[in-house]
């Protein structure tokens, strides 16, 4: 009998494929499996030669090849195929084997999908991994979450594989059952709105500024040596200077302006509503792109409603410096928000996330990997229990320096009739943040009105009710 594997590995699209070569790579024996035997055919006899990979053309070949516990990782599209090949693996694994869910699921099928492995003596882990095909096979950034123990016996592989900053791997165990997926879903929220971000700055730079984009990819080059050094700030400079071969335009005017969503940033979102959590710029980025997709009715729309139309007479160096401090205030909030949503998911769920590991395992790897996010860890560090990002010291003077060249970014953009949603929702919820009194009193108090929905007062305990259309007679509620 041959050796056996230290883990298997189910799905072998780019993502899948990249990361069993580098789990190969670094010294693992990994078996694989894809539904689809001449495609794994392929993969062995092309990449076979880079460690020791094995292909099998049956599920119960490939959980025969493994060490005990079994351990198998999963890199098919979330969905109905993972619970398929849940479905399918469980047939042939045993109490204490490991089931290693790789894909972008919802935290909530991750919660129920261990519940159900549970049951079957499987343990199950809800794996995030960021950093696209090049970040799987040289070094992603893992977010995994599920039974602790489980993850101790998989901890060395994962670690490894992983991206790493000074020493430190880009993989920490996050908590329980969903934990991990719920942060990868998070990560992707951040991800939204950062790009969301860094586009209307280019949409301000281009339209309102009046540059060509290789001269916006000059800019974009410049903020990256800053503050603003991050993997998104640096692909885009990238971007902006491709030329399209057929044309020799630059390649961004040919791209249709419709941006497509695979439901990651949509249900950070959705749960930011349910927690009560105020993710208000990542929301702002995932409506952003769809309006986007009303391609059709813009073009009619353009031709019909009034506004003003961008122009480019203002100075654009002064546009250029505002928007590199504005970006950066705009992305300090985008960051907090989705810090502080994980804070709530925590409590909600149980799962005593520590927001510095999270800062820790995103400094490289992941898509949102930046300078800053060192900045973020070192917040966290000195003071665990902060509420929010904002009231850290560093990023609080780093928001109160941005305020004149924020402020003005805003102001430009809407005078020009360029919309900005993610700087403006960034800017509202920085405004609304740090109001000690807000004109919700107002709102409750129509509420109390229409609905009888009580309301509290400034002055003594307990709750209270008008009877706003009689005699105005108010009344405890208690």
């Amino acid at each position: 009998m041959s050796e056996q594997s230290d883990i298997g590995l189910i799905g072998l699209g780019v993502m899948g494929q990249n990361l069993a070569r580098n789990i190969a790579r670094n010294g693992f024996g990994v078996a694989v499996y894809n539904r689809t035997t001449s495609k794994m055919t392929a993969f062995v006899d092309e990449f076979g030669s880079e460690g020791a990979i094995t292909g099998h053309e049956t599920v119960g070949e490939l959980v025969a090849a493994l060490k005990r516990p079994r351990r198998i990782i999963s890199m098919v599209s979330a969905g109905a195929g993972t619970d398929a090949v849940l479905d399918e693996v469980s047939e042939h694994l045993e109490d204490g084997d490991i089931f290693l869910d790789g894909g972008n699921a919802h935290f909530a099928d991750t919660q129920r999908r261990g519940e159900r492995a549970a049951e079957r003596g499987v343990r199950y882990l809800g794996v995030g991994i960021s950093g696209g095909e090049e970040g799987a096979l040289h070094g992603p950034s893992i977010m995994p979450g599920g039974p602790r123990e489980a993850y101790d016996q998989v901890s060395e592989i994962l670690e490894t594989v992983a991206a790493e900053v000074d020493g430190v791997p880009c993989c920490a165990w996050l908590g329980p059952d969903g934990a991990g997926h719920y942060v990868k879903m998070v990560h992707n929220g951040i991800e939204y709105a950062d790009m969301q971000l860094i586009a209307e700055s280019y949409d301000l730079l281009r339209h309102v500024g009046g540059l060509e984009p290789e001269r916006i990819a000059d800019v974009f080059a410049e903020y990256n040596r800053g503050e603003l050094e991050s993997f998104l700030v640096e692909i885009t400079a990238e971007v902006l200077r491709a030329k399209d071969d057929a044309t020799g335009e630059p390649l961004v005017d040919v791209i249709v302006d419709e941006a497509s969503q695979k439901g990651t940033g949509r249900w950070t979102a959705q749960d930011a509503l349910e927690l009560g959590a105020a993710s208000t710029t990542i929301t702002a980025a995932v409506f952003a792109r769809v309006v986007s997709s009303f391609k059709q009715q813009r073009e009619a729309a353009a031709q019909r409603l009034a506004g003003p139309q961008p122009s480019s007479d203002g100075d654009p160096d002064q546009l250029v410096e505002d928007v590199q401090e504005a970006l950066y205030a705009a992305k300090v909030v985008a960051y907090a928000q989705g810090f502080s949503q994980l804070a709530e998911a925590s409590e909600e769920h149980g799962w005593e996330l520590d927001p510095g590991t999270v800062a820790t395992i995103w400094r490289d790897g992941c898509i949102i990997r930046a300078r800053f996010l060192d900045r973020i860890k070192e917040a966290f560090d000195s003071e665990p229990d902060l509420s929010s990002l904002l009231l850290a010291d560093r990023f609080r003077e780093a928001t109160a320096d941005a305020q004149e060249r924020w402020r003005r970014v805003i102001s430009t953009a809407v005078s020009a009739g360029v919309a900005i949603p993610a700087y403006s929702a960034a800017l509202a919820y920085y405004d609304g943040y740090r109001r000690a009194r807000l004109p919700a009193n107002l709102v409750q108090a129509q509420r109390d009105y229409f609905g009888a929905h009580t309301y509290r007062r400034l002055d003594r305990q307990g709750s209270f009710h008008t009877r706003w259309a009689q005699d105005r007679q108010e009344v405890p509620a208690d």
